[in-house]
């Protein structure tokens, strides 16, 4: 009997995360970070200057762990604690964005560049049917992630 469209789907899941989680864990070794830095950076980086406590929230790391990876990437210079403008009782997290796409630039290209002629095989109808599975799937494993997150405090 043929697995069903979803079993398909769902194996194909799993291998895209195993290849995406062991990349990123390649890509950080490569840059002397471990891969839950890289992806951490990753996040400060693209939604902008968080407190330690918006990271707590967003990762479902204990604020402990939070502190202890803010330290690690403060000591490469990869992000800085400074005071929020509008109200100083709060510190930031920013990211170091000079210094992070030096690191990262060279694996970034590259991967860019492959991503581009894999996405150039496909007509712009198919890239809208894939970027909208893409959405609804991100859509599932956050709202997972955080009933999970929320579950386990």
């Amino acid at each position: 009997m043929e697995p069903s469209a979803t079993e398909n789907l769902s194996d194909l899941g799993r291998a895209i995360s195993d290849a995406t989680i062991l990349m990123h864990e390649a890509i950080a070794r490569s840059a002397g970070l471990t891969g839950v830095d890289h992806k951490y950076l990753s996040l400060i980086l693209r939604q902008g200057p968080l407190t330690a406590g918006e990271l707590s929230s967003l990762t479902g790391l204990t604020t402990g762990a939070v502190t202890a990876m803010i330290d690690r990437l403060e000591e490469r210079k990869l992000v800085s604690r400074q005071l929020d403008k509008t109200d100083r009782r709060k510190v930031l997290i920013v990211a170091n964005k000079a210094k992070a796409k030096k690191l990262f630039e060279p694996s970034n290209t590259r991967l860019k560049a492959e991503v581009e002629k894999l996405v150039s095989t496909y007509s712009k109808k198919e890239i809208a049917l894939i970027a909208g599975y893409l959405r609804a799937s991100i859509n599932i494993m956050q709202t997972f992630t955080h009933e999970l997150n929320k579950k386990n405090k």
